[in-house]
C-alpha cells in the first residue's frame, strides 16, 4: 500500500482524523464547561449542587463505562461502538443546548457522558488495530496533541462564545457546537473506517497481538462464541462508581468514605471473578495476565499517579487567577494556552521517537514538568516582588505542558505495546479508568489542601503548597518509571 511522506498509508491517513476529531470534541466538553457554569447558574437558577453535577455527572458516567465499552468494542467491533458513542454524544449535546431546566441539563450531560465513555476506548483500540511500531507511537502522539489542544481551547472557546452571544446563548452554544461535528463524524466513520473495524478481532487468532507474541488461554475453548463477561463488567463498574463518588463528594461528610470501602471491595471481587472466569474457560473482560506484563502494569501505575497530580494544576491556577487575583474567566483560561500548545507540539514529536527511546522519554517529561511546578510555585511566592507578576506563569507553566507531551502519549504507547490485540479496547479502558480515578482523587485531596490554606494564608501560599503536593506524586511516578527502565536494561544485558 502506498505511503505518504509522513509514513502513513492512505487508509491510515483517513482513519486517524476520523477518530481523533470526535475524541477532541468529547475532551473539549470536559474543559469548556468550567467557564460556562456562572452563566448556566444565572440562566437556569442551578444552585451549587446542580452546577456540581453538570461536571461530576459527566465524569462519573464517562469513567464507569470505559473498560466495559472497550471490551464491547473488542467483541462486537470497535466501529459499531464508536458510532453508537457518537450518536449518544450528539444527542446529549443537543438536549443540553436546549435544556429548559437544570434537571434536564444534568440528565443530558449523563447522555453525553455515556457517548464519551463509549467512543473513547475505541480510539485507542483502533489505533492499536491499524497502526504498528513507530507509526503507532506517532498516532498516539497525535492523540496526545489533541488532548493538549482541547484543554487549552475549551476555556477560551467557552468564554469567547459567551462574550459573542451573551450569557444565555453563549453557554447553550458551547453544547450545540458539538451536534454538527458529531453528525459529520458519523458520516466520516461510516465512510472511512476499514471493514475490519466493524467486526470483532478473532479470539483465537495467534496473530492478534500487538507485539506479535501469540497468546493462548482458556478462551480458545469457546471459539466462535461472543463472551462479554457481564458479571465482570458490573463488578468493575460498581467499584469505579463508588470509588469516584467517595472522592468527588468527600465534603458531604465522613459517611461518604463508606463508599470507598464498598468500591474497593467490589474491585477485589472483580479481580477474583475475572481469575475464576478465565480458569473456567471464559474470556474475562480484562485478562488479569495483563498485569503480569511489566510494561502494562508499570505504565498503568505511572499514569494513574501522574493524573492524581497533574490534573489538579489547572483547577488551582484558575482559582488563583480568579479568586486570588481577581481576573475574569477568559483571562484565567488564557494563562494556560502556551502550556497546552507546547504539549500539543511535543506529543507528536515524542511519538516519533518513543519506540526507539523507550521509557527514558517519559522520565524526561516528568522531570521537565516538575521543574515547571517548582518555578511556578516560586512565581506565586515572589508575586509582587522584584517585578514578578502572574504573567510569568505563562513561561513556567509552559514547561508543564512540554512535560505532559512527553509523558501521556509515549507512556500509552509503551504500556499497550505488549497487550494482545483482542484486549486492546479493554486494556485502553483500564488505563483511562485509572486516569479518571486518579483525577478524582487528586482534585479531592490536593484542591482541598490548597483551599484550606487559601482561607488562612492567601492564594499565593495555597498555590505553592498545592504544587508541592503535586511534586510528591510526580516523584512517585518517576520512581515507578525509573524501576521499569532499570529492569528493562537489566533484562537487555542478560540477553546479550
Amino acid at each position: 500500500m502506498a505511503r505518504g511522506t509522513n509514513g502513513f498509508s492512505a487508509e491510515q491517513r483517513r482513519v486517524l482524523p476520523t477518530i481523533l476529531v470526535p475524541a477532541f470534541m468529547s475532551l473539549l466538553s470536559v474543559s469548556i464547561v468550567n467557564v460556562t457554569l456562572p452563566a448556566i447558574d444565572d440562566s437556569l437558577d442551578a444552585g451549587t449542587s446542580g452546577l456540581q453535577w453538570i461536571v461530576s455527572g459527566y465524569a462519573l458516567v464517562f469513567g464507569v463505562l470505559l473498560v466495559a465499552a472497550g471490551r464491547a468494542g473488542d467483541v462486537w467491533g470497535r466501529g459499531r461502538l464508536f458510532l453508537i458513542g457518537l450518536a449518544c454524544f450528539g444527542l446529549g449535546s443537543l438536549l443540553s443546548g436546549l435544556a429548559p431546566s437544570i434537571l434536564v441539563l444534568n440528565l443530558a450531560r449523563v447522555v453525553m457522558g455515556i457517548g464519551s465513555g463509549l467512543l473513547n476506548p475505541q480510539v485507542t483500540g483502533i489505533i492499536q488495530q491499524f497502526f504498528q511500531g513507530e507509526l503507532r507511537g506517532r498516532a498516539f502522539g497525535a492523540f496526545g496533541g489533541i488532548v493538549g489542544v482541547s484543554v487549552a481551547i475549551g476555556p477560551i472557546l467557552g468564554g469567547g462564545l459567551i462574550a459573542l452571544l451573551g450569557e444565555e446563548w453563549g453557554w447553550r452554544a458551547s453544547f450545540l457546537v458539538n451536534v454538527p461535528i458529531a453528525f459529520a463524524a458519523i458520516v466520516a466513520a461510516r465512510t472511512f473506517l476499514p471493514a475490519s473495524a466493524w467486526h470483532p478481532v478473532p479470539q483465537d487468532d495467534p496473530s492478534s497481538t500487538t507485539s506479535g507474541i501469540p497468546v493462548v488461554d482458556g478462551s480458545q475453548r469457546r471459539r466462535g462464541k461472543i463472551d462479554f463477561d457481564p458479571v465482570g463488567m458490573l463488578l468493575l463498574a460498581g467499584g469505579t462508581l463508588f470509588t469516584m463518588v467517595a472522592f468527588m463528594e468527600a465534603k458531604l461528610g465522613w459517611w461518604v468514605w463508606g463508599g470507598l470501602v464498598i468500591g474497593v471491595g467490589l474491585v477485589v471481587g472483580w479481580v477474583r471473578w475475572e481469575l475464576a472466569y478465565r480458569a473456567r474457560g471464559g474470556t474475562p473482560m480484562v485478562d488479569m495476565e495483563l498485569f503480569r506484563t511489566r510494561s502494562f502494569a508499570n505504565g498503568a501505575l505511572l499514569i494513574g499517579l501522574y493524573f492524581v497530580g497533574f490534573t489538579s494544576i489547572w483547577l488551582l491556577v484558575a482559582q488563583y487567577m480568579q479568586i486570588g487575583l481577581g481576573h475574569d474567566a477568559l483571562t484565567a483560561g488564557l494563562i494556560g494556552l502556551p502550556a497546552a500548545l507546547a504539549g500539543a507540539i511535543t506529543a507528536p514529536i515524542a511519538g516519533r521517537y518513543v519506540v526507539r527511546v523507550g521509557r527514558v522519554i517519559v522520565l524526561w517529561g516528568l522531570g521537565i514538568g516538575a521543574l515547571g511546578l517548582v518555578l511556578s510555585a516560586g512565581v506565586a511566592l515572589l508575586h509582587g516582588e522584584v517585578g514578578v507578576n502572574e504573567w510569568w506563569l505563562l513561561g513556567t507553566l509552559m514547561l508543564t505542558g512540554i512535560g505532559q507531551g512527553l509523558v501521556v502519549s509515549p507512556n500509552q504507547t509503551l504500556t499497550l505495546s505488549e497487550v494482545p490485540l483482542r484486549y486492546a479496547g479493554s486494556a485502553g479502558g483500564v488505563l483511562q479508568t485509572g486516569q479518571r480515578i486518579g483525577t478524582s482523587i487528586g482534585i479531592a485531596v490536593i484542591t482541598s489542601l490548597a483551599f484550606g490554606i487559601a482561607v488562612s494564608s492567601g492564594w499565593d501560599i495555597a498555590l505553592a503548597v498545592g504544587f508541592a503536593a503535586i511534586l510528591v506524586v510526580v516523584a512517585l511516578a518517576a520512581v515507578v518509571g525509573g524501576v521499569d527502565l532499570a529492569t528493562t536494561k537489566r533484562e537487555q544485558r542478560g540477553t546479550d
